[in-house]
């Protein structure tokens, strides 16, 4: 070996990882180098790249968890090789799975948790879908028992997430969503019955509207629609999208009667990512009954060594969310899981609270009853404000805050409304933080009005 080239190792081994060889030049991003690179280099590259994303912290956007306990991080590591799917290699993986499903079956008042189906998949998004596919499948199979057309399925929803447009696109159901009205933001029994039908698989209210963050009335929806079978024979399910609040409303708000205390649920969604406090990738799906989830859609595998059942739409996937999610319930049990719910309830509070008192701001939700968060708009006084709710979402950026403002639905889309989420590891010292920063952008308006404010299409940010 060469001398110099003898210098030229002893240099990379030891010398500074920005002095070095492969960061002097930049990288290729869009077709892959013809050589490697030393991991410490790159992985340099990688992580400074990185920073030029939000702080997820400060994304009072999101709905996930963007807070985990140290301990959460090791079991995750733990479990970075580990397909959960690949049951017969990893039993264990599999009974923490099935122990979940069967404490959540169980949170949600499952008439017999012990014996409850159900599953975690990526998100709750999937989730829904499989709800979704199971009042399809068992809507069918009723209609041809009695021998009628099963061509043109419908399913009636209130204002949703893009989940549920995702789901009657791909699989080829009507979605009759419910337009809002200025006084009415969400679903109603009176709107669902004037929209029901032979063909209509099922009705899906939300616990936790992501535009208002408020509970769907679950239980008066539940009650129009046994008085609506008692009346026509209609049996339609109710199929509830507790993305967010299925995880909040067991712990600070067991008043609500949502789940499947009401013998018309028969199937659930949550996202364990969001208010069950897991990493991003975790949901659930939970049947009232066995005979509730269709054995047309339960598919047994046997190439991984073993033949196992999946009802999944997604197949090979980490394990990790899993066990985090056991973890958690573990650790934090029922009254750690409220002590954390309340405590973000009341952060919520205090912001509306005191968004109430600084500015020109009409609050919408404060926080109580329903998902842990604050929904404002800007007031109508007669007088044309010195901003609007996209220039204040522009200017809290410049202080690292994802603050969304978005117009509601049609027939309300003339609304614009500005939101904030109040997730696990979002402080009562944080919130002082973001009002004080509030009060400084309002104090810049005054002094600076916004001669061409911005509109929805010139926004950052956040768009539903």
């Amino acid at each position: 070996m060469a001398l110099h080239s003898r210098d030229e190792i002893r240099s990379e081994l030891y010398g500074d990882i920005y002095a070095s060889h492969d960061l002097s030049e930049v990288l290729p991003k869009y077709k892959m180098p013809a050589h490697e690179h030393q991991a410490a280099h790159v992985f340099a590259l990688v992580r400074d790249e990185l920073m030029l994303d939000g702080n997820s912290r400060m994304n009072l956007a999101t709905f996930c968890q963007t807070w985990s306990e140290p301990e959460l991080r090791q079991l995750m590591d733990l479990c970075l090789d580990k397909n959960m799917i690949d049951k017969d290699e990893y039993p264990q993986t599999a009974a923490i799975e099935a122990r979940c499903v069967e404490m959540i079956a169980d949170l949600w008042s499952s008439p017999d948790a012990a014996s409850a189906i159900g599953c975690s998949t990526t998100g709750s998004s999937e989730a829904a879908m499989l709800g979704g596919l199971a009042m399809k499948w068992r809507w069918r199979q009723r209609r041809e028992r009695e021998g009628k057309a099963a061509d043109k399925p419908n399913l009636i929803t209130g204002p949703v997430q893009i989940c549920w447009h995702k789901f009657a696109r791909y699989f080829d159901v009507e979605l009759r969503e419910v337009p809002v009205e200025p006084k009415r933001l969400m679903l109603t029994p009176a709107e669902v019955l004037a929209r029901c039908d032979e063909n209509t698989i099922g009705v899906v209210p939300t616990l936790g509207i992501t535009f208002t963050l408020a509970y769907e009335p679950v239980q008066e929806i539940a009650a129009a629609l046994d008085d609506l079978q008692k009346r026509t024979g209609l049996d339609i399910p109710i199929h509830v999208d507790a993305a967010s609040g299925g995880f909040i409303a067991p712990f600070i708000h067991r008043e609500v009667a949502w789940d499947f205390r009401l013998p018309r649920v028969k199937s659930i969604n949550a996202s364990g990512h969001k208010f069950g406090l897991t990493p991003l990738g975790c949901g659930w799906a939970i049947w009232r009954e066995r005979c509730d989830l269709p054995e047309d859609l339960i598919f047994n595998v046997d190439y991984l060594g073993g033949n196992m059942p999946t009802f999944a739409l997604n197949f090979s996937r980490p394990g990790g969310q899993i066990v985090a999610q056991y973890y958690n319930m573990l650790r934090l049990g029922r009254e750690g899981y409220r002590k954390i719910h309340q405590g973000c309830s009341d952060t919520a509070n205090y912001i509306a609270r005191e968004l109430a008192t600084i500015g020109p701001f009409k609050i919408l939700y404060d926080g109580r009853g329903g998902i842990p968060g604050a929904v404002w708009t800007l007031k109508q006084n007669g007088e044309s404000p010195a901003f609007t709710l996209y220039d204040l979402a522009e200017r809290l950026r410049i202080q690292g805050w994802q603050v969304p403002a978005y117009p509601l639905p049609k027939n309300c889309g003339e609304t614009v409304v500005q939101r904030v989420l109040v997730r696990h590891g979002v402080s009562r010292d944080l919130a002082k933080l973001l009002i004080d920063d509030v009060r400084a952008a309002l104090a810049h308006f005054r002094k600076h009005p916004v001669t061409t404010p911005l509109t929805p299409a010139e926004a950052t940010g956040y768009h539903h």
